[in-house]
């Protein structure tokens, strides 16, 4: 069966945290340094009472508002900030929005490939006959994992929820998917205490990693050389085996949207690849890396300010925790 995407909307919390804030924070930084080196001017962060289950349900009734939810017969969702251990935030997500209850609902922990696999997903439930539309939420609330202290992963985080509706087609607009793992780099995007092996403990101790950055066990670990070189490694082999499996080149594609991670690592790698600028996204300066709502959030400001139309080709390659990546071509 084909398959294609019919809607994109994502939502972004009320509060604001900009540059000129982080730098009343942090006396070293300028905030005309911060958007110089990462691309980000402000972003966008979570109440201490809102949770990534939250703004799903509000990004989830906005694109249900003119759908017939009835139609829905399975639902995706993306979190590395769930509400509960258990149950699964779908289930939860389930009933909030009034969906049927003869549906699928399950939670998927991955990070900022994370939109790529919920189309890998999508695509294979259709496939098989078990759903044909299908709801994919992606959210996350990175900024509660952050030390305040930690003015690295300060500036470059930001929360944020995309919902994108998935159907039959008549043609197929969802390609070839190339996805990998490599568990080997697990340590250096970590949040080490809170789960069953690490106990959350009430008395870790600070930790400074030389940089001015502080934090705990208890907090976001990034080490960023790290993802840097894994990022370079990776990205160009899939992209390479994306554009081979779909049986395709960058020349004939429209657009390339890859995960927002920041300024200095996607210019990177456009450059490295030879990847137009016109043909390419990117756009943090708003929103910051909101992990895996990066992509869709993309797919809808470049439709929306007409840098991609219906009909356009385009790349889409996800990666970053886990280690974890993913690469398709979708036809809008």
């Amino acid at each position: 069966m084909a398959v294609k995407i019919t809607k994109i909307e994502y939502n972004l919390p009320k509060t604001i945290i900009t540059n000129n804030d982080l730098e009343k924070d942090f006396s070293d930084w300028s905030s005309e340094k911060i958007e110089n080196k990462i691309g980000i001017r402000e972003r966008h962060v979570v109440k201490e009472d809102e949770t990534a289950l939250d703004l799903a349900f509000e990004v989830g009734r906005e694109i249900l508002e003119n759908y017939d939810k009835n139609k829905i017969d399975f639902l995706l969702f993306c979190t590395q900030s769930p509400d509960y251990y258990l149950p699964t935030s779908a289930c939860i997500l389930q009933d909030k929005l009034g969906l049927e209850v003869d549906i699928g609902a399950l939670d998927y922990n991955l990070g900022c490939s994370g939109f790529v696999y919920g189309l890998a997903m999508a695509k294979s439930l259709i496939n098989s006959t078990i759903a044909t539309n299908i709801l994919l939420i992606t959210s996350e609330t990175y900024t509660k994992h952050i030390h305040p202290k930690d003015k690295s992963n300060r500036t470059i985080f930001g929360d944020a929820a995309a919902a994108t509706l998935i159907e039959t087609s008549e043609e197929e607009q969802i390609g070839e998917f190339v996805l990998g793992t490599d568990g080997i780099g697990y340590k250096n995007l970590i949040v080490p205490n809170g789960g069953l092996r690490n106990r959350y403990d009430v008395n870790a101790k600070e930790i400074d990693d030389s940089s001015g950055s502080i934090r705990t066990d208890n907090n976001l670990y990034m080490n960023g050389p790290e993802i840097f070189n894994f990022t370079i490694n990776a990205v160009p082999k899939v992209v390479s085996e994306t554009l081979e499996k779909n049986n395709t080149t960058l020349e004939d594609l429209d657009y390339v949207i890859f995960h927002q991670a920041n300024k200095y690592m996607n210019e990177y790698l456009r450059k490295k690849m030879g990847i137009p600028k016109e043909k390419y996204y990117l756009n943090l300066l708003n929103t910051g890396n909101t992990v895996s709502a990066t992509i869709p959030i993309a797919i809808k400001d470049a439709l929306d300010n007409k840098l991609i139309k219906k009909g356009d080709k385009v790349l889409l390659v996800g990666f970053g925790v886990g280690y974890s990546w993913g690469g398709t071509i979708i036809k809008l």
